[in-house]
């Protein structure tokens, strides 16, 4: 998913590239795109800045937040919050959950500036926020952890507190560490799905109450889309009607108006697939079914996340000269099972849940 991440993977592919012989652009997924109807044009206000955007819902009625990829000039990178107390509609700057990367990541990942695509997940009273620290064309990347009591900067308590590194990943890793989602199965237990490039989408499972790995040392492969660069990334699993659905972001990000990203779908009766996309194409052998693509002024959307019923993404805005900002689309589901997106953000909503 995501903003620096797919600078990062952009150079990353050309690094794999170098031992594979030269290949034509990724080729469009399988399945032609499920119709997503007008793009949504002048619906959310306010600070929109958002890449690789993470959507929750706070503890009041109409608040909910947004977590997305730092930039090295501001707070040294760290992770930011944008909040709206209208359901969604309207957002504004609330700050980063610190001021810098911890010592500790830049320490193991040398050159590191910023902290990219976060995840945000409620269990119990804790929200766990995930987060990737990485370097541009390496996957030298690792997935960390902070948690908090609450999502609003002035309540009582609040504070982002450092839990550690998840998941590590190296040069002679055949996968890289960056992008999180988490996803809890039927049965309560929370698995953690990842990656960018390399060899696609990897998931490790973990436990409660720590948020970090559990002792099964398995690493599950769920997509890969065999063709060289191997140009899928930042993946989000929900559940719906006893199937699970993995989105992922494929082709070009963040180029501005040149970007390609989209997002495609596939589902699985399992958390740990295989994954199939609507044709019934294995998302492991490069299947995949188009859900949102470039439409009107919405240019390579991508770094999605979903909370609530609602689709949360970034997009580069071709009425305002490719600048990058947060989309956010309602989910809805075909007789069949499979998800559609609304125009924009229906109001009234489903409630949003972390």
């Amino acid at each position: 998913m995501r903003l620096i991440p797919l600078v990062t993977t952009l150079a990353a592919a050309f690094l794999v590239a170098a031992s594979l012989a030269a290949a034509p652009e990724a080729a469009a997924a399988q399945a032609p795109p499920a119709p997503a109807g007008p793009a949504p044009v002048g619906q959310l206000g306010g600070d929109l800045d958002a890449h690789d955007p993470a959507l929750a819902r706070g503890t009041a009625a109409h608040d909910w937040y947004v977590y997305s990829s730092g930039i090295p000039s501001k707070a040294g990178g760290a992770v930011q919050i944008r909040k709206s107390v209208d359901d969604g509609h309207t957002w504004a700057y609330a700050g980063t959950i610190w001021q810098g990367i911890p010592s500790w990541i830049t320490d193991i990942v040398p050159g590191a500036d910023s902290m990219w695509a976060p995840e945000i997940y409620r269990h119990g009273n804790i929200f766990y926020l995930y987060y990737a620290v990485s370097t541009l064309g390496h996957n030298n990347s690792v997935v960390a952890l902070a948690t908090n009591t609450t999502l609003d900067p002035a309540a009582p308590g609040y504070k982002w507190v450092d839990q550690g590194k998840v998941v590590r990943s190296v040069p002679e890793s055949d996968f890289n560490a960056i992008d999180p989602d988490v996803v809890e199965d039927a049965t309560g237990t929370p698995w953690l799905v990842f990656g960018s490039y390399w060899s696609g989408i990897q998931m490790v499972q973990l436990q409660w109450p720590s948020g970090k790995r559990s002792p099964d040392p398995d690493r599950l492969h769920l997509e890969d889309r065999k063709l060289p660069l191997n140009a899928v990334e930042g993946p989000a699993v929900i559940g719906h009607g006893g199937w699970y659905y993995l989105l992922t972001s494929w082709d070009k990000c963040c180029v501005g108006l040149k970007s390609t990203y989209r997002i495609v779908v596939g589902r699985s009766k399992s958390v740990t697939g295989p994954y199939v996309d609507r044709d019934g194409h294995d998302l492991m052998n490069g299947g995949g079914t188009t859900l949102l693509a470039s439409s009107g002024n919405q240019i390579g959307p991508g770094g999605e996340s979903i909370a609530g019923g609602v689709l949360a993404y970034h997009y580069y805005d071709a009425k305002a000269n490719g600048a990058a900002r947060l989309g956010l689309r309602t989910m809805l589901w075909t007789p069949d099972g499979w998800p559609q997106l609304a125009p924009g953000l229906l109001t009234p909503s489903a409630p949003i849940q972390p």
